[in-house]
């Protein structure tokens, strides 16, 4: 009998005893991968609808402001006036880019089977993924390039940052 062993505990294949009798059952894993691939795609699929909502009723709030200060405008006798952007339009680009940006780190850890290098491309295609998102908004506004990718990759980093943490004062307080 051949024992093979990783360092890795996780590691089902590696930690299994390979007799010429023995196969590895993959259908242990059918249970925990239906989970992780419901997982990700409600995680996108519920982000990308929280964002589109959000951005849905911040833009509405966004153009009532507009249309009551034209109206004053109006009376006041001043001419123009600002014009409010399309909620729809607004939500459906956050949405989508929430799923592509989220899509892309995701789609990443599939292929990466060691955990810490898995956590370093993981890591890597999320900035990537960030710089994208920032190099696109500002190559469609007409904005300066590198002040967005910054912008966008350090509030992404802080944003991750601040989700780890949470996470870990979870894992503290409830022993996870």
């Amino acid at each position: 009998m051949t024992k093979v062993s990783s360092t890795n505990e996780n590691d089902v294949e590696a930690n299994i005893d390979l007799q010429p009798e023995k196969r590895f059952d993959y259908s242990q894993r059918a249970q925990w991968l239906r989970g992780v691939v419901l997982g990700c795609n409600e995680g996108l699929i519920a982000g990308a609808l929280a964002i589109a909502t959000a951005e849905y009723i911040s833009v509405y709030t966004q153009i009532d402001v507009v249309e009551a200060q034209n109206d004053r405008d109006r009376k006041s006798g001043r001419v123009g006036g600002a014009s409010a952007p399309s909620p729809t339009q607004i939500g459906l680009a956050a949405s989508l880019t929430y799923l592509i940006g989220g899509f892309v780190p995701i789609l990443t850890a599939f292929f990466v089977r060691h955990h810490v290098l898995r956590l370093i491309s993981v890591a890597f295609s999320a900035s990537l993924s960030m710089l994208g998102a920032g190099y696109f908004a500002a190559s469609l506004g007409k904005a300066p390039v590198l002040k967005s990718c910054a912008r966008v990759l350090m509030g992404g980093w802080i944003e991750i940052a601040i989700m780890v943490g949470k996470r870990k004062a979870l894992e503290y307080c409830y022993g996870l």
